[in-house]
């Protein structure tokens, strides 16, 4: 009998011995289980802590591809979920599951929930979460956009390139900074100057472990490389802090071409006419390629 059907027959017995049980599980592989009930359960290899000050408001449901919403409120704990967590992020986008579950027999159980945690805010020592359901993933745009740059990812698999390449990517070891932006180090190898402007940055160690940032700006001096974060390192950034650094790429094909010598696999239409050629009429000796134009330029001799 399967779990829905044991949990029928014993609501209708009369007898309420229900609680709700929450699985939130971070992108880092964290597992964490919750119950309103006053005591531990446990199911599917997780531990849901009692009386862990994790309360959901009523779940809305719609038909068709409407998106399922819910809020939980919760109390910081700092052995279980804690402020400094919430604010660099650990737990943006994490997987959450909810059941209704008979606690006397955990195994007569309904899964009520699933999707993802949304917006967070963390005060007076508790926090709320927005619960959003798997819907919210047809929200997002799909298919291929018809642009000059290219659309892929720096080493997916339609890019090809190889990110564990020492001329792409290199580890470092933060040797000063002075906030949370700044990051200064020494690479093994000799990179150009800006090498690594609109890359990506993975922390490897520190308060910012397991996260990651872009780079706005890469620049050399003394020997040593200065690196500009798009956004500020929530967790602060300490000297000897390790990460893990990748090229840039601004999606360009002469970038393609030049830098990472991978313009068979440009995924953009760089020959494609801009708004000019569109709106403008020929004219001997011009070129309507969709690049701006400066006026002293186009006016007759």
């Amino acid at each position: 009998m399967s779990g829905a059907a044991m949990l029928a027959t014993r609501l209708q017995s009369g007898t309420n011995r229900l609680a709700r049980c929450w699985e939130v599980v971070r992108k880092d592989g964290v597992r964490l289980g919750f119950t309103d009930h006053d005591l531990d359960l446990t199911f599917d290899g997780l531990t849901f802590e009692a009386a862990s000050g994790l309360d959901a408001g009523a779940l809305e449901r719609s038909t068709g591809l409407s998106v399922d919403n819910a809020q939980a409120l919760g109390a910081l704990r700092s052995d279980r979920v804690s402020e400094s967590d919430i604010l660099i992020g650990r737990y943006d986008g994490a997987a959450v599951r909810q059941w209704l579950v008979d606690w006397s027999e955990p195994a007569a159980r309904i899964q009520l929930f699933e999707g993802t945690l949304g917006e967070l805010r963390a005060r007076g020592g508790a926090f709320e979460a927005e619960l959003r359901g798997l819907a919210e993933a047809l929200n997002q745009p799909l298919g291929r956009a018809y642009l000059k740059t290219c659309d892929r990812d720096l080493g997916d698999a339609k890019c090809g390139i190889d990110l564990d390449d020492p001329a792409y990517s290199v580890t470092g070891e933060v040797e000063e900074t002075a906030d949370r932006l700044k990051v200064v180090f020494s690479p093994s190898d000799i990179y150009d100057d800006g090498w690594f402007a609109g890359g990506a940055l993975t922390w490897q160690s520190g308060a910012n472990a397991g996260l990651g940032a872009l780079v706005r700006a890469d620049v050399v001096w003394e020997e040593r490389r200065e690196l500009t974060l798009w956004v500020e390192a929530r967790g602060g950034i300490a000297v000897g802090d390790t990460f893990r650094l990748v090229a840039g790429c601004d999606k360009y094909v002469a970038t393609c071409r030049d830098k990472f010598a991978n313009v068979l696999n440009f995924r953009g239409f760089p020959h494609m006419p801009g708004e000019d050629w569109v709106t403008s009429y020929p004219r001997s000796g011009e070129m309507h390629d969709g690049q701006a134009v400066y006026w002293d330029e186009r006016r007759d001799d």
